[in-house]
């Protein structure tokens, strides 16, 4: 069955949630997954989803993370947060299984500085991921793992590459975590159909980013083999970030066949 799904930093959902209701009245993905919603669970605003046809799954709390996906089909079935171990420090990780596709909506620990405890939790982050893939998964089933991973994986997703080596999401520590994840079998879809630089999901308010092409691509789409294969494109919409008010991120938007 054709699945089109987006995936999308907004920012906090009650701040951009005319952005969010507006885009899913224009363009009606499948399923959209949102990143960093920055609010509790019992104050999530379901009901503006529900009257627009979409189920929402959510896995939020009071720290500024969060993580909510929208489906038109109800899922299978849903887990919030990582399937075994202790909790994770905050929400993170919402698993949807949907007509047979197991989507993975992340928002990963963006590490705050270089070194620092945060960072090594970011590392530590990445490897518990890919150690559930391996307990619970195959990379020959219909997998795909979205949303913000707070890397660049490479010198074509960042505007200066000279400029962002060993800095906060483009460090050897952090592309090899990357690297250990998709090495899963996980293949970076975008990829698959846009293979030059200068294509970016996220722009610095501070520096006026959006109107200069400066920004990084850390927003992505990773599939297994078969979902790979399905993948016929794959598109960054700037559209919203011209919105009065925008998040930082734009939606990435990936088709299924």
């Amino acid at each position: 069955m054709p699945l089109v799904l987006a995936t999308w930093n907004v920012n906090s959902i009650r701040s951009r949630l005319d952005h969010v209701l507006t885009w899913l009245v224009d363009h009606e993905p499948d399923v959209l997954c949102m990143q960093e919603t920055k609010v509790e669970d019992a104050l999530f605003p379901r009901a503006p989803f529900l009257e627009l046809g979409y189920t929402v799954t959510i896995h939020g709390g009071r720290a500024l993370a969060g993580v909510a996906t929208a489906t038109k089909r109800k899922p299978d079935a849903c887990w919030l947060g990582f399937r075994d171990g202790e909790s994770d420090k905050q929400a993170r990780v919402l698993e949807v299984l949907v007509d047979g596709v197991r989507i993975y909506n992340l928002y990963a620990p963006n590490g705050t500085q270089v070194g620092s405890e945060a960072f090594a939790y970011k590392l530590q982050w990445y490897a518990r991921l890919r150690a559930q893939l391996d307990a619970l998964h195959r990379p020959d089933e219909n997998v795909v793992v979205v949303g913000d991973f707070n890397v660049a994986p490479d010198a074509r997703d960042v505007y200066d590459p000279a400029a962002f080596r060993g800095r906060l999401q483009f460090t050897e520590d952090e592309h090899r975590a990357f690297a250990e994840l998709c090495d899963f079998g996980l293949s970076d879809c975008f990829r698959k159909h846009v293979p030059e630089g200068g294509h970016f999901s996220w722009f610095d308010y501070r520096t006026g980013g959006f109107a200069k092409n400066e920004g990084m691509r850390i927003d992505l789409v990773l599939a297994t083999a078969p979902m790979l294969a399905r993948c016929t494109e794959v598109r960054i919409d700037y559209a919203p970030r011209k919105w009065e008010g925008p998040s930082d991120h734009v939606p990435v938007v990936a088709t299924f066949a």
